[in-house]
């Protein structure tokens, strides 16, 4: 039987995008994905530290106008604790803001409002001087393929269908093999939400239709293991 390299699931990238406006929030995150990253949104500091402390992060977007505190102090925490590529985002033209940020460690200064264009631009040429350019990254399983750039799943010569969100699901238990999550921590790492806000049957119906769609019997499902009183595991 045949799993999925080490390798593979470490070159998986993922970007942490600091910033409280959703709608700056939603143009980042579309650059993003497209320069092949998953993308985790945090709307203050608080909520950042946490998410860097569960997962390992390629690349930092940092606004420094967030209402729980500074994201220049912010900038400092991740340089000095974490070694990525960060580019500042501000709506403050000044160049002396600029000069401070890059001397506290910032990689890259932009200014807001920014033309898409402009910033994907900026992010592939910030990826390439750190040798941090995302690889086509497939897992490639015993009969069950899954490519998480392209976001198709092949299951044996079959392409899959499966909605967007089903999908996140699928390929955070798949990067993280063997590894048991509960549903309050897969409602944190893929809706970035919690039980507060979004119930846990969630989670249940989705590795439901997954089962569905990639099992051969979901009364013993061979990818997807219930946990009993657990959680959900995949068994690549």
């Amino acid at each position: 039987m045949s799993g999925a390299s080490e390798p593979a699931a470490r070159a998986h990238r993922w970007a942490l995008v600091v910033e409280d406006d959703p709608n700056d929030l939603e143009l980042v995150d579309e650059v993003l994905r497209r320069e092949g990253f998953s993308v985790m949104g945090a709307p203050s500091c608080a909520r950042a530290k946490e998410l860097l402390r569960s997962r390992s992060v390629d690349l930092c977007v940092i606004d420094l106008g967030l209402e729980d505190g500074s994201g220049m102090e912010l900038l400092v925490d991740v340089r000095r604790d974490y070694d990525m590529p960060i580019v500042v985002s501000t709506g403050q033209a000044d160049v002396e803001t600029a000069v401070v940020c890059l001397r506290l460690g910032a990689d890259d200064h932009m200014v807001k409002p920014y033309p898409v264009a402009l910033f994907a631009a900026r992010v592939a040429a910030l990826l390439r001087r750190t040798g941090s350019t995302p690889r086509t990254e497939i897992l490639d399983f015993d009969g069950l393929r899954i490519d998480l750039v392209a976001r198709e799943v092949i299951r044996g010569d079959t392409p899959v269908v499966m909605p967007a969100r089903e999908f996140d699901v699928l390929a955070f238990l798949a990067t993280h093999p063997r590894q048991v999550f509960t549903r309050r921590q897969l409602l944190e790492q893929v809706w970035e939400s919690s039980p507060e806000w979004q119930d846990e049957a969630t989670v249940t119906e989705h590795i439901r239709k997954i089962r569905l769609r990639i099992e051969d019997d979901i009364r013993r499902p061979r990818w997807i293991a219930t946990v009993r009183r657990v959680g959900y595991r995949f068994d690549g």
